[in-house]
């Protein structure tokens, strides 16, 4: 099974995240591709750019359901499989207090980290991800 990760290719911070997360997809299962791009307008998520709005959206492709704010977080955690997994404990707190964080973090994302101005080259590993 497959999973996208549509990400707001224009934030420094969701930019470096996903170099991460390609280094941290030790099983291969994440693909990656941005928010503005044609694939995310062909899956109904083009909404999800406005930065107001979503910073990820976890699409699995086997039936085409689509993860947002902290379930989206969670989703991907749980794909990436031992330790990360670990962090579902979290469905213990009330999905409201875990949205309100993720949106948090998603209103003061380009504050905090920046905006992606230019283009750096990617790694390998997110090359070899991007859709």
């Amino acid at each position: 099974m497959r999973w996208i990760v549509f990400f707001d290719g224009d934030c420094a911070f969701c930019s470096s995240s996903t170099r991460l997360l390609a280094r941290l997809d030790w099983h291969d299962r994440v693909r990656l591709s941005p928010l503005q791009g044609e694939l995310a307008k062909s899956k109904g998520l083009a909404m999800h750019e406005d930065p107001a709005d979503d910073t990820m959206v976890v699409f699995r492709e086997s039936d085409g359901q689509a993860f947002y704010h902290s379930s989206g977080w969670l989703e991907l955690m749980r794909v990436l499989g031992f330790p990360f997994n670990l962090a579902l404990v979290l469905k213990v707190v009330p999905r409201p207090w875990l949205d309100a964080l993720y949106r948090w973090i998603a209103r003061n994302r380009y504050r905090w980290f920046g905006k992606a101005d230019h283009c750096s080259l990617p790694e390998e590993a997110v090359v070899r991800r991007l859709l």
